[in-house]
């Protein structure tokens, strides 16, 4: 136990976040290239772990595009909400609940939205109407952990390389991301009422 409470605390020694601020032009830009950064990191790990564990690579996705939003979000939150004088406990703690909370809150806004779960673990320990589970949870902790020592860092430094030329892609990203949650929308919510329109008995 001892030994793995130093690891944790030797992993989080020296942590360094930066925290953009989200009252300004640079600093929206800066979170849209973040989340799509996460979001596309995200989709990739998903369908490894899927190509890993199905065989097959291409996961089922709410958006069109290589993005998952839910990956997006997370690592943001945890940046702002951690900076390098929070105690490693508490950086512990977030690094639990606010994956966890995310994944919960996507999982059934998108099921009391379109009907559909795009993942589920009701078949695993400890889970929660098949949205979160425990040893997801646990997962998402070394993770957070990880993008928070390594991964985010990495990013700060290539988001200073391309910043000047970010204002415009971020322009044609945020303008993407606009048009693919609307076009997922409209798909999901169109396949929702044919399904109902299939099983409803009184035709």
């Amino acid at each position: 136990m001892e030994g793995g409470l130093a690891m944790i605390i030797s992993l989080l020694n020296g942590m360094e976040v930066q925290i953009p601020g989200i009252f300004n032009v640079e600093g929206v830009a800066a979170i849209l290239f973040y989340f799509t950064m996460y979001a596309f990191i995200g989709w990739l790990l998903e369908n490894s772990y899927n190509f890993i564990t199905k065989g097959t690579f291409f996961k089922a996705n709410f958006l069109w595009g290589p993005f998952k939003p839910m990956y997006g979000i997370a690592p943001l939150l945890l940046v702002f909400l951690i900076s390098p004088s929070t105690h490693w406990a508490v950086v512990v703690l977030l690094c639990f609940f606010i994956p966890t909370l995310v994944e919960y809150a996507s999982g059934a806004l998108l099921q009391k939205l379109f009907n559909r779960q795009w993942w589920d673990y009701s078949d695993a320990p400890m889970q929660l109407h098949g949205h979160i589970c425990l040893p997801f949870s646990l997962c998402w902790v070394f993770l957070s952990m990880i993008c928070l020592k390594w991964v985010h860092p990495a990013m700060v430094t290539m988001y200073g390389v391309i910043e000047p030329f970010w204002t415009w892609i971020g322009a044609a990203a945020g303008l993407y991301f606009l048009a693919d949650f609307v076009l997922a929308i409209r798909k999901h919510a169109t396949e929702d009422f044919v399904t109902e329109e299939s099983t409803n008995p009184i035709q």
